[in-house]
């Protein structure tokens, strides 16, 4: 059962991601933004159903929940690390789970497949574990000619600086791969 070692403020005033002993997932990130997505997600149900909560977002040992601005941060995350600590660790969960669960992008050719790894690359080193200290993350939906299709999951979900600042700076991060790449949050 996942223990909460620390409770950090995000750039967003309405998320506070949680950082925790063990690991709810094996690099697998679950995002949700609302009750209805979280249906099958015992621990994201769970979180669902305590009024205010309006995004749940999780990875490894760290999980962000998003409020709808509503709610006393103090309170709410007493009502939060009850279904935290009763969710199981990483360890209880199958293998099969985990495969299941990885996300995948539409079929692409070589080429485009070989973009989108280096892409990837750039994310993974340079973009997202800033997004992730702040509780947030950016998944990639597609890669279209010259587009690229990101989504915002967690703290950066709703985020007021996530689709201005944030998103021209991975823009910009991405054009020194790819001169005419554009970068569309959806």
């Amino acid at each position: 059962m996942p223990k909460i070692v620390d409770i950090d403020e995000t750039p967003n005033p309405n998320a506070r991601k949680f950082l925790l002993r063990e690991p709810l997932s094996w690099g697998i990130a679950h995002s949700y933004d609302n009750a209805q997505q979280a249906q099958g997600d015992a621990l994201a149900s769970a979180l669902f159903a305590i009024p205010h909560v309006s995004n749940v977002f999780y990875i490894d040992s760290w999980l962000t929940v998003t409020q709808d601005g509503q709610a006393n941060w103090d309170k709410l995350a007493r009502e939060i690390a009850i279904p935290v600590r009763a969710a199981p660790a990483a360890s209880a969960q199958s293998a099969a789970a985990v495969f299941a669960a990885r996300a995948t992008v539409a079929e692409l050719s070589p080429e485009d497949r070989q973009r989108l790894d280096d892409i990837e690359l750039i994310l993974d080193q340079q973009i997202r574990p800033y997004l992730q200290s702040d509780g947030g993350d950016l998944h990639v939906l597609g890669l279209t000619g010259n587009q690229l299709i990101v989504h915002y999951q967690g703290a950066c979900g709703t985020c007021p600086s996530a689709i201005s600042g944030t998103l021209q700076g991975i823009e910009s991060r991405l054009r020194t791969l790819e001169p005419d790449l554009e970068v569309i949050a959806a």
